[in-house]
């Protein structure tokens, strides 16, 4: 049987809006969990809901298990058994992965939303935000962060 918590409502008083550069270092996932808890931190926010956007088609974001660092490397290697280099694709502008990456970028999505409670992002015991590069080689990609909701006032 469901049971629904108490209901808790806040206005939205507030659009904070910044950009995240994240360098990666190459195919993998890379944890930006800090640094949207730093994005709340700064505008003090309170009560509502921060949306994560990666400005890219060859990257994604997800959320994922922070615990146990094995479970990134089996994503990468699950990724690219469902989208390899080499497979004959028509798009090969950029090398072998350019085509798979956007594959993966499709099936991960470029957005995620997640709830804001008390100034806390409201992530599971083992829940991480990541960037998930899918191209071999080293780039810089930005994630536009966007909290609407109530702040601390000064």
């Amino acid at each position: 049987m469901s049971k629904l918590s108490a209901v808790h409502t806040a206005r939205i008083e507030t659009i904070a809006s910044a950009v995240l550069t994240v360098a990666t270092s190459g195919e993998g996932f890379f944890e930006i969990t800090r640094d949207v808890v730093r994005f709340l931190e700064k505008i003090k926010a309170r009560d509502g809901a921060v949306l994560i956007y990666l400005k890219h088609t060859s990257a994604s974001l997800v959320i994922q298990e922070n615990a146990d660092p094995d479970v990134r490397t089996d994503l990468v290697t699950a990724l690219k058994r469902l989208a390899p280099a080499h497979a004959d694709w028509v798009h090969e502008v950029e090398g072998p992965d350019d085509m798979p990456a956007h594959i993966k970028s499709m099936l991960n999505g470029v957005s995620l939303q997640v709830p804001v409670a008390g100034g806390t992002l409201a992530l599971g015991a083992w829940q991480g935000v990541y960037l998930a590069e899918h191209r071999a080689r080293a780039h810089e990609r930005e994630v536009m962060l966007q909290f609407l909701g109530s702040c601390e006032h000064a």
